[in-house]
């Protein structure tokens, strides 16, 4: 990989560096408290699990042991990853025409209906069991510790949480949680979790098992039932992940991985298949030309997603129809450099969410792409108040629409958005990636993965450049992209509108072969932090 060296009059940060191990994680204490796993002897499993846990307790906005996982792990001498889908069903009383008696034509982002199974405890549980050094005790340790004692919170989340607290004041038990005299914190203050604590403490001792069929499966299905749902304990006790087996193209001699639907993994593969097709390397970085051949190819491929995407288990998904030339070929026919395609089938379901991303490389070269979510900040905003558990609004993927692959059933897993990349060439693991906010991530790994491989910058400054987002007649582009570009992205007929917020956040570590080392990336635009040593 070629190297440009960032100007380094502008604010910015250079690429980690590390040759034995490496932790990238959008919150410090996470990354610092992975890369410890890694020093004491455990391997990448160990470092991730350990993160994730670290992540539920310090970033309750993003993530928690009330949502999901996925994994993607790439094992030293193997030429395929592993991939584990943790994430849940609806619970078996959630019945499509029940809900659409209710009057309901989709689910409220804020119901107990909005609520699957979480499978992030089990799946962190599994991963360490199959594949881990260390016990679960030692790697929830950490975080045990954050809950009780409290970590500061930093300015990025301060100022997200703080947009939350209406939502956060309509619950209690959310409300004495996260909120004090009302208010949410400001940076720098010290919050505590001390009933997430013990709730964790029983995890440490007792496995998945205390989560899934114990009093804390117990407490959570009744909060729900109480607020008028039909989750029940046996819905709890049936929960376990999935073996899945990973899906991958080929772009420009590079094998790129994801997890397979009912994942959303099948649509940066898509946007990339289509993309290899033009030279993206003959358009500037940020240009006029890139963000519109990407933001055409995009919203093709979002618009199919829509359509036809939904747990592989209850219907046919066309995997390897999406995937292949045969379909990539006529969405690069649609594109023209003078306009807009007007057409692409419109867009089903909520635009922005919250996650946290997690990459690992140990010394063996083992690679964790892990990713964990509740959704929507503090998820459906509704906290147990017996285990100080936030629960996750993944229902809201679902469609009320009788017939269409995505409809909820009971048992079903609804479309998910949190998707673990992995890239690889000759059998070997060379970058774990991945980018956070819900509907964004294709794009945003898209723009990552091709900032790299057609314009060869370093990780960091692929991870630093101007982004955009375009959806079915959504198009959004951060505040860093130049004027220029914006007008003549509109004179194409994009409609487009600076982003409220930062679109997504990315964590990257390469693997350098050749030079012996790890180059590592984390995004500015949360608290990220990547280290190496």
């Amino acid at each position: 990989m070629g190297y440009r060296y960032r100007n380094f009059e502008l604010p910015g940060r250079s690429e980690a560096l590390g040759a034995d191990g490496m932790v990238a994680t959008s919150h410090p204490a996470a990354t610092l408290a992975a890369l410890d796993v890694l020093r004491a002897g455990g391997n990448a499993v160990d470092a991730a699990v350990c993160a994730a846990a670290m992540q539920a307790v310090v970033e309750p906005t993003q993530t928690g042991i009330g949502g999901d996982c996925f994994v993607l792990l790439m094992k030293a001498g193997r030429d395929t990853p592993v991939a584990l889908n943790g994430s849940g069903p609806a619970p078996a009383g959630a019945t499509l025409d029940a809900l659409r008696a209710a009057g309901l034509r989709e689910i409220p982002v804020e119901s107990p209906h909005a609520v699957t199974i979480p499978g992030a405890v089990g799946t962190w549980e599994r991963l360490v069991r199959e594949h881990g050094r260390l016990d679960l005790a030692r790697l929830l340790a950490p975080a045990i510790a954050a809950a009780e004692d409290g970590c500061p919170v930093p300015e990025r989340l301060a100022r997200d949480w703080g947009r939350q607290v209406d939502k956060l004041r309509r619950n209690p038990a959310a409300a004495a949680t996260f909120l004090r005299d009302g208010a949410p914190p400001r940076p720098g203050t010290v919050h505590r979790q001390p009933v997430l604590a013990e709730t964790l403490r029983r995890i440490a001792k007792d496995g998945a098992d205390a989560f899934y069929r114990g009093p804390i499966a117990a407490a959570l299905a009744r909060t729900l039932r109480g607020l008028g749902g039909v989750h029940t304990a046996d819905d709890f006790a049936g929960f376990a992940p999935d073996d899945v087996t990973p899906i991958a193209v080929n772009y420009r001699g590079w094998d790129v991985w994801e997890c397979p639907p009912n994942g959303q993994g099948v649509v940066p593969l898509m946007m990339l298949k289509a993309l290899e097709g033009f030279d993206l390397a003959a358009f500037d970085p940020v240009s006029v030309e890139r963000f519109h051949v990407q933001s055409e190819i995009g919203r093709q491929a979002y618009a199919e997603r829509d359509a036809v995407v939904g747990d592989p288990r209850t219907g046919v998904v066309p995997v390897d129809w999406l995937l292949s030339e045969q379909h990539a070929a006529p969405m690069r026919g649609r594109v023209s450099m003078t306009g807009r395609i007007a057409d692409p089938l419109p867009p089903a379901g909520p635009v922005h969410r919250d996650t946290v991303f997690i990459a690992v490389v140990d010394r063996d070269r083992n690679a964790v792409a892990l990713i964990n979510s509740i959704y929507e900040d503090f998820g459906c905003g509704i906290v147990c108040p017996e285990t100080g558990i936030v629960l996750h609004n993944r229902a809201c993927g679902f469609v009320l629409e009788p017939g269409h692959p995505n409809a909820i059933a009971p048992g079903k897993r609804p479309l998910h958005t949190i998707i673990p990349a992995m890239l690889s060439k000759d059998g070997e693991a060379v970058m774990p990636f991945g980018v956070t906010g819900a509907q964004f991530q294709p794009f945003g790994q898209v723009q990552v993965l091709t900032d790299m491989l057609d314009y060869g910058l370093p990780v960091q400054q692929a991870i630093d450049l101007p982004r955009m987002f375009a959806r079915g007649d959504l198009f959004e582009v951060e505040g860093t992209v130049p004027d220029a570009v914006v007008d003549g992205l509109r004179r194409l007929g994009h409609a487009v509108t600076r982003a409220e917020n930062p679109l997504g956040t990315a964590q990257a570590i390469w693997i350098d072969r050749e030079a012996g080392v790890l180059r590592g990336g984390a995004d500015p635009r949360r608290d990220g932090l990547a280290l190496g040593y």
